[in-house]
């Protein structure tokens, strides 16, 4: 991915979630994925895939079980 498809998709991110919180970061070593947060909380990864001479943008979140919050008057499992 280029540093403009950074820039382009976090505008995009921004604009359609609405929160400038939002941040996707190039990654800190060549081969490793580009990282999307929100202030410095991970939320996933961005993938960039071309084919047929189209390009798409995906974003994989990740979210932890420890993360959720509990539902209320939901028993939790033992």
């Amino acid at each position: 991915m280029k540093p403009t498809d950074y820039a382009r998709v976090e505008t995009y991110l921004r604009r359609t979630l609405g929160s400038d919180r939002i941040q996707v970061e190039a990654p800190k070593r060549k081969g490793a994925s580009v990282e999307v947060m929100v202030d410095k909380e991970f939320l996933g990864t961005l993938h960039r895939d071309e084919e047929d001479g189209e390009v798409s943008f995906s974003l994989h979140i990740t979210i932890l079980e420890e993360d959720l919050p509990p539902v209320p008057g939901a028993k939790r499992p033992s």
